[in-house]
């Protein structure tokens, strides 16, 4: 039987007294058990679902920095209003990181054939040197694949393809996507353009709807542009797009959408009606890149509505059966459709170096960071 393992992982805390800790913390991993493998992590991504739990509401311009350089911590102060939020939380240590991808360095009896493949994983506790993990968790890369081609093969393009389905479901002709440029915004754009799926893009420069164009991206709308609202009604009218994913969630953003749908809708009305529209609007919110309050001021009748957008929960509506069909997808086109692009690779030590925290905390379009813990 092979001996346990040691492995750090990073861990956030809150305690009650106001403070966020983030720290590397040795763990003793027992053998695998017959279905279980343990798998050395080399590439996962920081995603803005990451970030909620690894810095929860803490205030970073109070970044201090402690520990030794191979045993860093990070220390900064939760206002009274973030303790009460984090109330269900507080002094526990979490582990953090929710996708990864490495080499499984050991594997139990009934998963022999995994040993020394490359695989992707899912299930939480990525920022670690190793993971022990069930084996249905994992996916073995293809062999042209590397480490860091599978660290984000489930979180964005399970994300992007439960959208469309979504579309699909829901009986919708065509969708807006906020915040379009990024690694999930691109991979859906080369979803729809290869579905045949009409998609209104929103940026937020000329820089980011370039990236877009790029790729073959047919509809972009400016958000900074003067001309922001006239532009994206015109493009919904186009589309029929009745169906949006906003990655935003706080401020006007919403509220400018279902406007855009109702203005849209209503240059064909053959009548006026005092309630709107008859023709449902329907706005998913799946991010908070703006934590301010959403603003709706309800001036596009009634038949709309905003919720929001999880993909585990959808997912598991879908059944097993369709999750399984999305995710073999996802295997088939892991460097082409899905693939993900890093701006920068940092160790699990640099993740706790305060500038660099600063630079991924930003979640800025085009910066996307990997940490390697195998570094």
């Amino acid at each position: 039987m092979a001996e346990p393992r040691t492995s750090l992982e990073l861990r956030s805390t809150i305690s009650s007294d106001g403070k966020l800790t983030l720290a590397l913390e040795p763990v003793t991993l027992a053998a695998p058990g017959p279905d279980e493998v343990i798998v050395r992590v080399e590439a996962s991504p920081i995603n803005p679902s990451d970030l909620g739990l690894l810095l929860g509401p803490a205030d970073l311009a109070t970044l201090a920095a402690g520990g030794t350089p191979d045993r860093p911590t990070l220390t900064a102060a939760v206002s009274p209003a973030g303790l009460r939020a984090m109330k269900a939380r507080l002094d526990q240590s979490m582990t953090v990181g929710n996708e990864g991808a490495g080499t499984v360095v050991e594997a139990g009896a009934n998963v022999a054939g995994l040993l020394g493949k490359k695989v992707g994983m899912l299930g939480g506790s990525m920022y670690a040197q190793y993971r022990r993990i069930a084996a249905r968790d994992v996916i073995p890369l293809p062999d042209h694949a590397s480490a860091a081609d599978g660290a984000s093969m489930f979180v964005n393009p399970l994300t992007s393809l439960s959208m469309v389905e979504t579309l699909r479901m829901e009986g919708h002709k065509a969708l807006i996507h906020t915040a379009a440029a990024s690694n999930l915004g691109q991979m859906l754009n080369r979803i729809c353009i290869a579905d045949g799926v009409p998609l209104v893009n929103i940026v937020r420069s000329d820089a980011q709807a370039a990236i877009l164009r790029e790729i073959g991206a047919k509809y972009i709308v400016d958000s900074s542009a003067p001309d922001f609202r006239e532009k994206l009604t015109d493009a919904i009218a186009e589309t029929g797009a009745t169906l949006a994913f906003d990655a935003i969630g706080g401020g006007r953003i919403v509220n400018t959408i279902l406007h855009a749908m109702e203005d849209a809708i209503n240059r064909t009305a053959t009548a006026f009606s005092r309630y709107g529209s008859a023709t449902w609007k329907q706005v998913y919110v799946y991010g908070m890149l703006d934590t301010s309050p959403m603003e709706l001021d309800r001036g596009y009748g009634l038949a709309w509505g905003v919720s929001g957008f999880l993909v585990t929960p959808f997912l598991m509506k879908l059944g097993m059966e369709g999750a399984m069909r999305l995710r073999a997808r996802v295997a088939a086109e892991l460097t082409t459709t899905f693939a993900s692009h890093y701006n920068r690779t940092i160790s699990l030590a640099q993740a706790l170096d305060p500038e660099v925290v600063s630079a991924y905390a930003k979640k800025a379009t085009g910066e996307k960071f990997l940490i390697d813990p195998s570094r």
